[in-house]
């Protein structure tokens, strides 16, 4: 198992911990993260872009004093560039400066296959330790602390990725050609994220724990904003909250996600609003909408953002 040695003793310690970072858990969140923790699994964390999941994962770092390294996914992303790479400058400036040295051993040889020969016996110095550039899989394998390594969108790369992703975390170690294989220093907790924009094989569901995060509660998120933006008042707070929960019931091309609902309250109280009307509403839209299409399309609504109360509407 990847996993050893237990970060949280009970759910309502992981919870506490988590808060202390400044992220609000739900309990449901609380509890994965708890067993996570106690099942040596990853987490796999999949929701709606904005929901907090990624920021899961770097308060987990910190409540668990763990190093955080983070592999942002994307199309075309394959196994050299999550692992390591060469540095080619530093190797070919190397091999200028031993060029005499080079000479030296392949002088006599007979043959391209005899040169070839001696250079294998001198073993591969050039593509040693020194000479490698390690990315984040490699990092979290090789941290002399530890690590908690974040995949971050992993639904953005290939599928072929993800088989990659499995032989790591069942091996606890990582391959490379030239220098073999290098095991875990540190176990790495692993957490990866998805928005859900294409279907993950089962078979790295089955690897690890779920969980989905949604939009919060109306509860949840006043919460976070109250902790978040203290300067806010209660009632604006309040009124915020409700506008942004009427703008997620429409159908928008991107609702706003949590951060967006705190740059707005903050940009609230930095124009001195006290409460929500349809003119503020309509001044600090674009804080929260960031398509011109949504912004269109609420425009015509905004009296019922202000309110906090949603007509039904499509």
């Amino acid at each position: 198992m990847w996993f050893y040695g237990h970060m949280f003793a009970s759910v309502e310690e992981a919870g506490s911990r988590l808060q202390a970072e400044g992220y609000l858990p739900s309990r449901e969140i609380a509890t994965s993260v708890f067993l996570a923790d106690r099942l040596d699994k990853p987490l796999l964390v999949e929701g709606p872009a904005g929901v907090g999941k990624t920021e899961l994962a770097v308060a987990l770092a910190r409540a668990a004093g763990r190093t955080l390294l983070r592999l942002q996914c994307y199309e075309g992303l394959d196994e050299a560039k999550a692992l390591y790479e060469w540095e080619y400058g530093k190797q070919l400036l190397y091999t200028q400066m031993l060029k005499e040295r080079i000479g030296d051993a392949l002088a006599g040889a007979r043959s391209l296959a005899e040169a070839a020969e001696r250079l294998d016996a001198e073993g591969n110095v050039f593509f040693s330790e020194r000479f490698l550039v390690p990315r984040p899989v490699l990092r979290a394998v090789t941290s002399e602390q530890p690590a908690l390594l974040l995949v971050d969108e992993v639904d953005k790369a290939d599928p072929e990725f993800e088989a990659f992703l499995l032989e790591v975390l069942s091996d606890q170690a990582v391959t490379v050609p030239e220098l073999g294989t290098i095991r875990a220093r540190h176990a790495p907790r692993v957490v990866l994220t998805s928005n859900a924009t294409r279907d993950l094989s089962d078979a790295l569901r089955r690897r690890c724990l779920h969980l989905y995060i949604d939009f919060p509660t109306q509860e949840r998120e006043l919460a976070i904003v109250r902790a978040r933006v203290p300067d806010a008042g209660a009632e604006l707070a309040r009124q915020a909250v409700a506008a942004v929960a009427v703008l997620r019931s429409m159908d928008l091309k991107k609702a706003p996600s949590i951060s967006e609902t705190l740059d707005w309250v903050r940009s609230l109280v930095l124009l001195g609003a006290k409460d929500l009307d349809e003119r503020v509403v309509a001044e600090t839209l674009r804080v929260l909408l960031k398509h011109e299409a949504d912004a269109a399309q609420v425009r015509p609504r905004l009296a019922e953002v202000a309110r906090g109360v949603a007509s039904g509407r499509a």
